[in-house]
């Protein structure tokens, strides 16, 4: 991936995100698997902490629900408040000081546990 949005509602493969260069990445990891299947040398991953990408990610799912009727987009927006603490959030790391709206206020980031 070198750019845009991708927001993955399913699992995800071996070797996720190797060769990430750009855009950002939203993992719905309901059964915490993400962590064993990330590429780590090239991208950070974490929840989603600032109120601007909680927001986005929002409008994304809203959007995809509204096009194709999703049970699982429906229940995710019906419950976000709740839901979101499932999403990963990945960004390449060499995008992380060109980002305009910055996914941590944290002076260093942390991988989700």
């Amino acid at each position: 991936m070198t750019g845009g949005t991708a927001v993955i509602l399913g699992s995800v493969g071996d070797n996720f995100a190797a060769g990430m260069t750009g855009g950002m990445a939203f993992i719905y990891d309901e059964t915490k698997e993400f962590e064993k299947k990330v590429n780590p040398e090239s991208v950070i991953w974490q929840n989603i902490e600032t109120d601007y990408w909680k927001k986005y990610l929002k409008e994304l799912i809203l959007e995809h629900s509204k096009e194709t009727k999703s049970n699982l987009s429906k229940k995710i927006i019906d419950n976000f408040d709740e839901e979101v603490k499932n999403f990963i959030q990945v960004c390449p790391k060499e995008m992380l000081n060109k980002l305009e709206y910055p996914i941590t206020f944290k002076s260093k980031i942390q991988k989700v546990s």
